[in-house]
């Protein structure tokens, strides 16, 4: 990926991180967002720039059109283009239905499933005009399965699907691949916070027998974004170790 540029949204911190630091090693220079973590955001900067590879910051929250379409043009006045876009960014406002806020749902929307859009809207103008590109969205298998306590992300997540089917369509022509990943159970923050009981239970159903690591999909990232994955658009692939079989 000598020469490519690549955005990487919510990048401070579990598997925007490990995607980072890892298309940084396969030669791209790579643009890290997050939305308020600086100290995390350096030290993933820092790691780049430590092997050997080019990074910068740039601080978006992704649901805003007017942030992003800010941060698309920095990458691009720095850089010149935008070869790869990641979306990563997400969050979490987990309670059952019946106790769930509007506020609660609307922000996982708005930053989940919204910032994908508001991202490959404006990244997708810059490939049109190159005539290539990849653009590799984060769903979930939540959105394949659902889960309880999460009707939010799931429905958000499941949209990402719905979406990276749609825009695979409308950018193929132009030489743009649009892929997911629906990561099953990684070892992120995100998963830290559960019970013990509540982990090992998870783990318990995946066939595999193990937790996935944020490098696990990172691997696939890497694959998804480089020549070898040119004749792939329109997948959503399932990185959970059998979870969601």
């Amino acid at each position: 990926m000598n020469g490519k540029t690549a955005l990487v949204t919510g990048a401070s911190r579990g598997i925007g991180r490990a995607v980072a630091i890892r298309l940084a090693a396969e030669g791209a220079r790579v643009a890290i967002n997050f939305a308020g973590n600086l100290e995390k955001a350096r030290e993933v900067q820092s790691i780049i720039e430590g092997n050997g590879g080019q990074a910068m910051l740039v601080q978006c929250n992704v649901a805003d059109f007017n942030a992003v379409e800010q941060m698309i043009k920095t990458v691009v006045g720095e850089w010149q283009s935008i070869d790869v876009l990641v979306n990563n960014a997400g969050i979490t406002r987990d309670n059952l239905l019946l106790r769930m806020k509007p506020e609660d749902f609307d922000a996982v929307i708005d930053t989940n499933l919204k910032g994908v859009f508001n991202c490959t809207k404006l990244a997708s103008k810059l490939m049109i005009k190159q005539r290539s590109g990849r653009i590799i969205n984060m769903s979930s298998v939540v959105a394949l399965n659902g889960n309880g306590g999460q009707a939010n992300y799931a429905a958000a997540k499941a949209g990402i699907i719905g979406f990276t089917k749609s825009v695979a369509r409308e950018l193929a022509p132009r030489g743009i691949t649009v892929n997911a990943i629906a990561p099953g159970f990684i070892d992120t923050d995100m998963t830290s916070a559960m019970t013990d009981d509540a982990r090992q239970a998870t783990i318990e159903r995946i066939p595999l027998g193990r937790v996935g690591s944020p490098e696990d999909i990172a691997n696939a990232v890497a694959f998804l974004a480089s020549e070898q994955a040119s004749y792939i658009t329109g997948q959503i692939i399932a990185i959970d170790g059998g979870l969601s079989m």
